[in-house]
C-alpha cells in the first residue's frame, strides 16, 4: 500500500476557491472512482488556510492515475498560480495498520 500527505498554506482570500476546487476533484472521483485508492482533504483546525490531503492506494500506479484527472491537473495550476504562502509539501506516509482494506 501506498500512503501520501500533502500539506499546503493558501492566503486567506484562497481558502473558499481552492475548497470548490478541491470539491470539483471529488466529485470527479465520486463520477469515476479509481478503484484502490481513497482520496479526502481536510483544513487543519488551528489554521484554516492549511490543507491537508490523504492519498492512500494500493500501489504507485493506482496513485498515479490521480495525475490522469482533468479536474484534479487544473486543482493543482490553481493552486501553484494562487502563490500558496507554503507550497505543497508531500511527505510519504508508512502504514501502521487499518480498519479497511483496499482492493
Amino acid at each position: 500500500m501506498k500512503a501520501v500527505k500533502v500539506q499546503y498554506t493558501v492566503r486567506p482570500e484562497y481558502v473558499e476557491e481552492n475548497k470548490r476546487n478541491i470539491q470539483k476533484v471529488m466529485d470527479a472521483l465520486l463520477a469515476h472512482p479509481i478503484n484502490g485508492m481513497q482520496y479526502s482533504s481536510y483544513t487543519d483546525n488551528d489554521n484554516p488556510n492549511t490543507f491537508i490531503h490523504i492519498n492512500m492506494a494500493k500501489d504507485a500506479e493506482t496513485m498515479s492515475e490521480l495525475n490522469n484527472i482533468k479536474a484534479f491537473q487544473e486543482f493543482r495550476t490553481a493552486l501553484r498560480e494562487s502563490q500558496p504562502l507554503s507550497a505543497p509539501l508531500a511527505t510519504q506516509l508508512n502504514l501502521v495498520a487499518a480498519g479497511f482494506k483496499l482492493s
